[in-house]
């Protein structure tokens, strides 16, 4: 069994330098729209991979100077993974990931269903190359499960293709805000959808 510690949106309480070592985690999850410096805590407090998509209240990735080079302190969060449109191996685990959400203005990490669907096609492939996945970490949640009505914080209709095609055990996302009122995990043939805001800890 692997223990997860998954976290996304809002930088929880008791995950800090005492609590999250009590937890023993052997690997974090991040899905999203956490501040970089909070990733990069994670990192350097645990002696596990960090694996993240970005959100879509996260900045570009790749850091740029003022001359429009690369940055020299290079692309953050340092120390964790992204793995956004890519398939990450970590403690013996295999994440495919899908970062953002659907397009509501013109933020980074914003797209349209159909663009959602390309960009899940293309997942699929990598997924199923790499010998398919046991997590799909995602910011956004599949559309009508978990989602909400607004514009913002509707879901992404492509995940359904790749939970159908792939068939990971779990399917972690953030993005909808429980207030207070945790959400109730879905469960999808084989996978368990599950809203990790702020954190949860999963054994897969």
């Amino acid at each position: 069994m692997v223990r997860i510690l998954a976290v996304a949106d809002e930088v929880a309480p008791r995950v800090d330098d005492v609590g999250v070592r009590s937890m023993r985690p052997d690997l974090v999850l991040a899905a999203g729209d956490l501040p970089w410096d909070y990733l990069e805590f994670l990192a350097s407090c645990l002696d596990v991979p960090v694996v993240f998509v970005p959100g879509n209240h996260d900045p570009e990735i790749e850091a740029r100077s003022l001359w429009g080079g690369p940055s020299l302190e290079g692309a953050r969060p340092h120390g964790a993974t992204n793995a956004d449109g890519r398939v990450v191996e970590a403690a013996g685990l295999r994440i495919g990931g899908l970062g953002g959400s659907v397009r509501y203005n013109r933020g980074p990490h914003q797209y349209t269903q159909r663009e959602y669907g390309r960009r899940a096609r293309r997942l699929s492939r990598r997924a199923r190359r790499a010998g398919g996945i046991d997590v799909l970490l995602s910011h956004a949640p599949p559309r009508g499960l978990g989602d909400e009505d607004d514009g913002p914080h509707v879901g992404v209709q492509a995940m359904h293709d790749l939970i159908s095609d792939l068939a990971p055990r779990w399917h972690v996302h953030g993005h909808i805000h429980p207030h207070g009122f945790p959400r109730a995990d879905r469960q999808v043939g084989a996978t368990t959808i599950t809203n990790v805001v702020p954190f949860r800890l999963l054994e897969v």
